[in-house]
C-alpha cells in the first residue's frame, strides 16, 4: 500500500495540476534563473490534458539539454522519464538550400533568384534567405542580404493580401531572429513589426537576450498558461531556448 502511495506521489510531480498560485507574481532571478524559468514553463505545461503534456515533454527536454548544469538536466530528465534527445547534425532545410543557391552563382545571383522567386526560393524563401544571411563572408554581404528581405517583405501590411501578409510575417520572423542573434536591439524592433503576433511571449523572451533579465517574464509565462493550445509553451521554449543556448548579448 505504502508503495502504491509512492507511486501517485510521483505521478503527481511528474504532472502538476496547474501552476502554483504562490508563484504566480515572481521573476527568475540570479543564479537560479535557468531553474526557475524552466520550472515556470512546466508550470504552464501542466495545465494541459496528461497526453499533451507528453508530447511536450521531448521538446521541453531539448531545451533544458542547452543548460550548462549537468544536475539539473540529470534532474529533469528524472523527472519526465524520457531519454536524453538524439543530438543531431542533419543540416537544416534552409541552410542546404541557401549552399545549393550559392553553388550555382555568385552573391549576386543569389538577390536576383531570391527577388524572382524561383528555385530553390520557390518554398520558404524567408528562412533561406536568413539561411544566407549567416552564410555571408562578411557584414557587408550579409546587409545586402538583409536588406534584400525587408525589400521583399514591404510596408507592414494586416489587412488585405492575405498570402502576402503570410510571407512578410515569416520574412519578420527570420529577421527578427537574426536581430536576436546579432543582439541589436534597434533592428530586431523593426523586425518584430513585419510579424503576426509582435506581442508574442518568443518575441519577448528573445528581446530580453539583447536588454538582458529574461526572468521578469516568468510569472507572464505562468499567468497565460493555456489549458487547451500547447503553442504557448511551444513559444516560451523557442524564446527561452535561444537564451539558453547563446547565452544573454554582453
Amino acid at each position: 500500500m505504502k508503495a502504491m502511495i509512492v507511486v501517485v506521489l510521483i505521478g503527481l510531480t511528474l504532472f502538476e495540476t496547474g501552476p502554483a498560485n504562490a508563484l504566480d507574481g515572481q521573476s527568475c532571478e540570479g543564479a537560479e534563473e535557468t531553474a526557475c524559468m524552466l520550472d515556470a514553463i512546466w508550470s504552464a505545461a501542466s495545465v494541459l490534458p496528461l497526453d499533451k503534456q507528453t508530447r511536450l515533454a521531448r521538446p521541453f527536454l531539448e531545451v533544458v539539454s542547452m543548460s550548462r548544469d549537468v544536475a539539473l538536466k540529470r534532474a529533469w530528465r528524472s523527472r519526465l522519464a524520457v531519454p536524453e534527445p538524439r543530438q543531431t547534425t542533419d543540416t537544416p532545410y534552409a541552410t542546404e538550400k541557401a549552399r545549393m543557391a550559392l553553388a550555382e552563382g555568385d552573391w549576386d545571383a543569389f538577390l536576383r533568384d531570391a527577388r524572382s522567386g524561383g528555385r530553390p526560393f520557390n518554398i520558404g524563401r524567408p528562412e533561406i534567405m536568413a539561411a544566407g544571411a549567416r552564410l555571408a563572408p562578411n557584414e557587408t554581404v550579409r546587409r545586402r542580404v538583409i536588406e534584400t528581405m525587408y525589400e521583399l517583405a514591404g510596408p507592414r501590411q494586416r489587412a488585405s493580401g492575405l498570402d502576402r501578409a503570410f510571407e512578410q510575417a515569416d520574412f519578420g520572423y527570420a529577421l527578427a531572429e537574426l536581430a536576436m542573434e546579432a543582439c541589436d536591439l534597434a533592428e530586431f524592433d523593426r523586425a518584430v513589426a513585419l510579424t503576426a503576433d509582435p506581442d508574442s511571449l518568443r518575441y519577448a523572451l528573445w528581446r530580453h537576450r539583447i536588454t538582458g533579465n529574461a526572468g521578469v517574464l516568468a510569472s507572464r509565462i505562468r499567468r497565460e498558461a493555456d489549458a487547451d493550445d500547447t503553442h504557448h509553451v511551444r513559444t516560451a521554449l523557442e524564446g527561452y531556448g535561444a537564451i539558453l543556448q547563446r547565452g544573454y548579448c554582453a
